[in-house]
């Protein structure tokens, strides 16, 4: 007896990615121009805010608002917090709950899940029932930035991208045969390198130095150690801050997972917006990680007609 032939179910996977994240909302817009439409969203982190509001049929409205932000707004929502975190996170979900969706992630109009981390086990948490905002809350709790989420059953919940950034295992298992997973860290390594190209021609067209003198012996060159040498000195470079060192290290840790993981169950489309270049607060830069999110995904659309004929 031969197998009757049904519809593919499409799974969107949404990575972690902080002010990144905005660039999800430039793939949903593209993918809804192109007529795609996924039955399944998941997220972790950044991913999973923007995929709550899609899930909840909230997207251009949501667009709309994060377009408008500016930094008097985004340091609004700031509540800044002594323990656990820098912020407190409750403004943001407040603001959430009120403008936007709250309801149990069984009744959304499109089936929805986040990622979390158990800060005890380090156990990946699936949320799949309860308030969608609680959800989003505990997959944003970035360490260090946001305070963790303590939940009924003794759980200490943070951000779900530490060990699942970009969730296609999550999409597969509510029960997708294709994964579009959107990757915000592909190039993040890449922030600090020049090309190569550019290292090459610099170093020749250098001039050589020239030699420098002997210093003449006595008590002149006893004081070598602090004496500036013959010629301008070459600025130094911005050393890092503690958040930059930190926000950097989890940034590099998602990536190398998601490669990992990415090996082990491969989507079948890989979206990846170029946006290193954006830093981890960058909130109110939305415009040009929504284009650039669009860009990505209009690139991706041949690959993804293959699996939809």
């Amino acid at each position: 007896m031969a197998l009757a032939r049904r519809a593919p179910r499409l799974g969107l996977a949404l990575g972690s990615g902080s002010a990144r994240g905005w660039a999800h909302i430039g793939v949903l817009q593209a993918l809804q121009e192109e007529g795609v439409r996924p039955d399944i969203v998941c997220g972790a982190s950044i991913g999973a805010l923007v995929g709550a509001a899609y899930a909840a049929g909230e997207l251009e409205r949501f667009a709309e608002w994060v377009q408008s932000l500016g930094l008097r707004e985004v340091f609004g929502f700031m509540d800044f917090n002594l323990a656990g975190g820098m912020l407190k996170g409750e403004k943001l979900i407040a603001f959430w709950r009120r403008h936007f969706a709250d309801f149990a992630i069984e009744d959304s109009p499109l089936p929805f899940a986040a990622v979390a981390t158990d800060l005890h086990s380090g156990a990946e948490v699936w949320l799949r029932q309860g308030s969608i905002a609680d959800a989003v809350r505990a997959s944003i709790a970035l360490p260090g930035l946001f305070t963790p989420v303590a939940r009924d059953d003794g759980r200490l919940l943070v951000d779900g991208g530490i060990v699942n950034p970009v969730p296609t295992s999550l999409a597969r298992a509510m029960g997708a045969d294709i994964v579009i997973a959107v990757d915000l860290n592909a190039d993040i390594v890449y922030r600090h390198m020049q090309p190569l190209a550019v290292v090459r021609d610099a170093q020749e067209a250098e001039p050589p130095p020239e030699p420098v003198p002997a210093p003449r012996d006595g008590w002149m060159s006893r004081l070598k150690f602090w004496a500036p040498s013959g010629g301008p000195q070459a600025p130094q470079p911005r050393k890092p801050s503690a958040l930059d060192v930190v926000m950097t290290s989890v940034n590099i840790m998602q990536m190398r997972i998601t490669r990992s993981r990415m090996a082990g169950d491969p989507p079948e489309v890989v979206i990846a917006p170029s946006l290193a270049h954006l830093g981890l607060l960058d909130f109110h830069r939305a415009p040009e990680a929504i284009a650039e999110g669009r860009r990505a995904a209009q690139a991706a659309l041949p690959q993804l007609r293959r699996f939809m004929q």
